[in-house]
């Protein structure tokens, strides 16, 4: 018996009948081992045969021997392949050789930098000099990281703020810098992503000045394009290694679709319920299980209602669950750590935007509650179990959102369909000008430049120097602002300024929970609002609009989420495409959106019941953007059945569709972009539907929905189409973010619609 075995119980139990919709079985996977080209150091070898592993998988040996030869390479292959140790052994080797070189680690977060020290560390390495730098670090270590430290563990923020404006002090460091690592590659999308292309530009072009040219070691989950991606964020050809050769055990996947409870709404059992329904089910088999929620109170509700079911029936299980989330005392987090180590708890529920930071190696199955937005997380979140030699199983219980009731229609998507690409747009002028003034900043510019910063950049410095920021001299260009550029430059953002959020912890001390740009504040933190970060929950007490700060205070009780209200008007300022499609036509170019929100409500989260309407006087908005926009005529609706009457609702739900199932095309979530629809735009003057990147310049996310628009269209009208709803549900046209709380929607006319734009014949 073995959790495939669990999983056959669990479906064929008659309380549970049709549930389980879709079951695939993975096969196991040898591993394939190789011998490099060029062999490493006798001692080398020596640690890594006490560690076990006298043969490197082929991956392994492709990576190390490519950057041997000094080529750029990204390793995207899946979870426990042993990714680390591609550029772990190189380091490691020339460490035992006495090489001068140096490398910087760059991961996308502390934590994970923390654990990638400790296992650089465990190799025991005489000369190993390895540190983390970032802004916990003290200032004495600082000195002796600069001094002496040959490996240095930092995140893009450090790098950006913390290395590059004072590179003088690291001029040796970085004149022996051979090895570049960037982990968590598929993180480095969106505004993000183009934000920390510049910052390796800019490094790269102060190693230059140094006389150094380092090698990028890119490490990634398995993504669409991990070698587009990876030129793009260092400006050079990147070799991909994708072909995975490490072993693996025998899995089975399944996709468990919840009862529906209201045939005319749509509405469907608690996802909550049915991830803790299988997760003690799972348990009551002795099968160590994790399950992953989307908050923290959505990990503490699976693990009592798992271990209330146990309880009915063997109460000494029901103490071998518990839920595991950040905000846990260090000695509860601990003890839990201990318990799952050696076997006394068995089941786990915890948020996923949680870095675990346990062993997780002994897990017979994975319960996700919803799919994670993205195929490279779930396949991710999946592949955690199975590392034991046994069968394993893993379980997605389809949520409400478009995306889970697309993949619960098309199932064999979810391992057939090629991963999401990401998209990073350095071009991008609201990006690069912060990032010009910086590298100003770091050394003047010259004409030579725009290898490392594109066309664009003639345009940066002339908007820099009419700001007075930039000054001519001798052919070159000196910064000459009145403080350094870097600090006022947010990476995770595409604002020149952001909001910081200060929260009040449950002890009453303050400390910062994170930042959000000027043009996403007023949506998601405006006062009253309930803000979600890392799985807790907070409700925003005060907007300090002068000093842009946001009180908060914690709500992981609440039972409510909030909506805001908004009038938006969308300007196109630039056309840039048109092609047919269907009946109508599709656009691509840059718009201004104007926002002005007026009113949030608050929603009970459990029975998603109104609680009370809360008028908001904030100033209007207005953000410069992409956008693919779609147009029909008056006639091609009229073709299409569609009533005059009926086209404000036709464009409305319609629009929710699309931005709903948008991340099938591009890593992205709907959160990362907006909508608007009109009955008649004055501009087109025609019914007009636009999709739009919500970031200042856009992300590259317009251009994937242009480039995959016939697929894209194709999807949303079979998702409408065949929803089970009568009047529109969250699973076809509503959007937990629309800005008219799901007001004047006509499901039936989107539907029209959408056939009309894929040129399907009405339904």
């Amino acid at each position: 018996m073995d959790a495939c075995d669990t999983l056959s119980e669990i479906a064929s139990d008659p309380e549970l009948t049709g549930r389980l919709i879709y079951r695939t079985a993975l096969p196991a996977r040898e591993a394939r081992t190789a011998e490099l080209s060029q062999p490493l150091h006798s001692e080398v070898v020596e640690r890594l045969t006490a560690r076990g592993i006298t043969r490197l998988w082929t991956h392994q040996v492709a990576a190390i021997d490519a950057l041997h030869d000094g080529r750029h390479i990204v390793v995207a292959t899946g979870t426990a392949s042993g990714k680390s140790l591609c550029y772990q052994l190189p380091i490691i080797d020339a460490v035992v050789r006495d090489a001068p070189d140096t490398a910087l680690l760059m991961f996308p977060t502390k934590a994970l930098a923390q654990d990638q020290l400790r296992s650089l560390r465990s190799w025991l390495v005489p000369g190993l000099n390895a540190v983390t730098y970032d802004g916990d670090t003290a200032s004495d270590d600082r000195t002796w990281a600069r001094k002496h430290a040959n490996v240095v563990l930092t995140n893009p923020e450090m790098l950006h703020q913390g290395i590059l404006p004072f590179h003088r002090r690291w001029a040796t460091f970085l004149m022996r810098l051979r090895l570049i690592v960037v982990d968590e590659l598929h993180s480095l999308r969106g505004i993000f992503g183009s934000n920390v292309a510049h910052v390796l530009r800019r490094l790269q072009r102060v190693c230059a000045h140094y006389g150094s040219n380092p090698t990028f070691c890119f490490a990634s989950a398995t993504i669409g394009n991990p070698a587009e991606l990876a030129a793009a964020l260092c400006a050079a050809p990147v070799h991909a290694i994708e072909d995975d050769g490490s072993p693996q055990s025998e899995r089975c996947f399944g996709l468990w679709q919840r009862p529906l409870l209201d045939e005319h709404t749509g509405r469907r059992a608690s996802a909550n319920a049915e991830t803790s329904e299988l997760l003690a089910r799972f348990v009551r088999d002795g099968r160590p299980t994790l399950a992953f929620t989307r908050s923290r109170r959505g990990a503490e509700l699976v693990a009592a209602q798992a271990r209330r079911r146990l309880q009915q029936d063997d109460p000494s299980m029901a103490d071998r669950v518990a839920a595991y989330r950040a905000g846990y005392l260090p000695e509860e987090r601990r003890e839990l750590e201990r318990r799952l180590g050696d076997g006394s708890l068995v089941g786990v529920a915890a948020t996923n935007a949680l870095e675990l930071g346990i062993d997780v190696g002994g897990l017979d199955a994975v319960v996700l509650n919803g799919f994670p937005g993205t195929l490279a997380s779930m396949r991710q979140q999946a592949g955690r179990a199975g590392r034991t030699g046994r069968r394993a199983a893993a379980v997605l219980v389809a949520g409400d959102d478009q995306l889970d009731q697309w993949y619960a229609a098309h199932p064999a998507e979810l391992f057939g369909r090629t991963p999401e690409a990401a998209v990073v747009n350095p071009s991008n002028p609201f990006v690069l000008r912060p990032h010009v003034a910086c590298a100003a900043h770091e050394l003047p510019l010259e004409p030579s430049d725009e290898a490392w910063f594109g066309p664009g950049l003639d345009d940066a410095v002339r908007e820099l120097v009419l700001a007075e920021d930039l000054k001519p001299r001798a052919g070159k260009m000196y910064w000459a602002g009145r403080e350094p550029p870097a600090r006022r430059v947010g990476l995770r953002t595409g604002s020149s300024f952001e909001f910081r959020l200060i929260g009040r912890d449950d002890d009453g001390e303050e400390r910062l929970i994170g930042t959000v740009d000027s043009s996403r504040v007023f949506h998601v933190a405006h006062p009253g609002a309930l803000y979600l970060h890392q799985g807790r929950q907070w409700r925003v007490e005060r907007l300090d609009l002068d000093d842009h700060l946001a009180w908060l205070e914690p709500a992981d009780d609440a039972d409510e989420y909030t909506q805001t209200r908004e009038d938006i008007d969308i300007a196109i300022t630039r056309e840039d495409e048109r092609v047919p499609c269907g009946a109508g036509w599709a656009h691509l170019g840059s718009v201004d959106v104007t926002n002005t929100i007026l009113a949030y409500q608050r929603k009970r989260a459990s029975t998603n019941a109104t609680i009370e309407v809360v008028p908001l006087d904030l100033p209007p908005d207005t953000l410069p953007t992409r956008a693919c926009w779609y147009t029909l005529s008056e006639g091609a609706l009229a073709a299409a059945g569609i009533e005059p009457h009926q086209v404000l609702g036709a464009v409305h739900a319609a629009e929710h569709a699309l931005i709903g199932l948008l991340p099938l095309f591009t890593i992205c979530d709907r959160w990362d972009v907006g909508g608007v629809s009109m009955a008649n735009h004055p501009a087109t003057g025609e019914p007009t539907i636009f999709v739009y990147d919500g970031f200042p310049g856009g992300a590259g996310i317009a251009e994937l929905a242009f480039a995959g628009l016939e697929r894209h269209i194709t999807a949303a009208a079979e998702l409408v189409a065949h929803c089970p709803c009568e009047g529109g549900c969250p699973s076809c046209v509503q959007s937990p973010k629309c800005g008219n709380w799901n007001e004047y929607l006509d499901k039936d006319a989107a539907r029209r619609m959408l056939d009309a734009l894929a040129g399907a014949a009405v339904r």
